[in-house]
């Protein structure tokens, strides 16, 4: 069997508005805003210089079902550009870009093939081996159907790719679209399952791979980490897998320990030396900054001002060095001295578990306007819960995190 290689690439949500972005200095809002577009035109580069024998973009190309035309125009730009490279490309469109929406139409150049609402297999001769990959574009943006089921069982001797935009049946922290469940997949009898619709880069299991590339930038504080695409290799039924970074920036998460200091140029300058250091290893990235373990020469000198100025101060120091390093949050945290009813309440909230949590949020999600703003009751949204209940308990305390 040839080597047959191919990018698997989903969830680009070209042009998706920027949350809780006005407390970033503005000079950073266009390359924000932009990141989307660099994120998409970094995975066209890869691929130019990489040559793979085909594409797979797995729905949410797009972030609405109205698709903006400067998303369009540059989308198309990028398939002529692999088009040039006689790089074929197959596109299933997902939830947030169903065919039902309204927009102006593009002609993509004939390298693209786009599935339509029905399931169905186009297939591509490579290297004298047949590649079948079958997929399906929603029709419209609810699809609580398991579409898996009209996938038909791989052929003896040829490759089979499934392309599928959607979840794990059982799945409480997405909005569960085309639900399927992992052993429905495997019984396909298919050589890898390129999936999208999760924004976490997960693999569900390795041989065969099913994979979600996760999506190629993040947009908010809650999609932390490196975001890419895969680039993947099949030889001899077997798939090697390699993550391919393309965000323009990433989300994290920084503590800083503080330990020892008396001067507010000694802090300032030892801070600006631990971001250099992150941005060397990390590169650009939007940064929630918790300066940790104060000790006792520390407390005043924090103490001495408000948490204001010092992220003014921090975020200053970063433009004048221009680098794409912002601070977006800033928090610091005192020894706590807990009472023993705050101790008992921190205790009792990491004792719960999900169900718990739901069953606590239960009268506010079932709000019928407000739950659509609110993010799913998962394990990120308990341990930020967590966090900021840690800090109110501090900020009642002598010496807890200032304002």
């Amino acid at each position: 069997m040839a080597r047959i290689s191919f990018l698997h690439v989903a969830d680009l949500h070209l042009d998706s508005p920027f949350k809780g972005i006005s407390s970033i200095p503005k000079s950073r809002w266009k390359d924000i805003r932009e990141s989307t577009f660099q994120a998409f035109q970094n995975m066209i580069n890869y691929a130019v210089e990489s040559k793979p024998d085909f594409v797979l973009i797995v729905g949410d190309i797009y972030d609405g079902e109205n698709r903006s035309l400067r998303a369009q125009y540059l989308f198309q730009k990028g398939m002529e550009a692999l088009h040039v490279e006689n790089i074929p490309v197959l596109i299933c469109h997902g939830n947030h870009d169903h065919l039902s929406g309204n927009w102006v139409r593009f002609q993509l150049p004939e390298n693209v093939h786009i599935f339509g609402d029905k399931v169905e297999t186009k297939t591509l001769l490579i290297s004298e081996e047949k590649v079948n990959i079958t997929g399906f574009s929603y029709k419209e943006r609810h699809i609580l159907e398991p579409m898996h089921s009209h996938y038909p069982i791989a052929k003896h001797n040829d490759i089979h790719i499934g392309m599928l935009h959607g979840s794990l049946e059982g799945n409480n922290e997405h909005d569960v679209y085309a639900p399927f469940r992992k052993n429905d997949l495997l019984e396909k009898g298919y050589q890898y399952w390129a999936l999208g619709h999760i924004h976490k880069r997960q693999i569900l299991h390795s041989d065969p791979p099913i994979v979600y590339p996760g999506n190629t930038q993040s947009r908010h504080r809650n999609e932390r980490g490196v975001k890419g695409f895969y680039e993947v290799s099949l030889v001899n039924n077997k798939a090697e897998l390699q993550f391919v970074p393309s965000a323009a920036f990433i989300y994290d998460e920084l503590f800083i320990e503080c330990v020892g200091m008396i001067h507010a140029n000694e802090l300032i300058t030892y801070i600006e030396n631990e971001l250099i250091s992150y941005s060397q290893k990390n590169g650009k990235a939007i940064i929630v900054l918790t300066i940790n373990a104060i000790t006792e020469e520390t407390i005043e000198l924090l103490q001495s001002t408000n948490k204001d100025e010092w992220l003014l101060l921090i975020q200053e120091s970063l433009e004048q060095a221009n680098n794409f390093l912002i601070i977006k949050e800033l928090h610091i945290e005192f020894p706590i001295e807990q009472s023993t009813e705050t101790t008992l309440l921190l205790s009792a909230l990491n004792d719960w578990d999900t169900s718990e949590w739901k069953l606590a949020l239960k009268e506010l999600y079932q709000h019928p306007k407000g739950s659509r703003y609110l993010q799913p009751i998962n394990q990120d949204f308990i341990e930020e819960v967590l966090k900021e209940a840690k800090l109110v308990v501090s900020n009642a305390t002598p010496r807890g995190s200032i304002d």
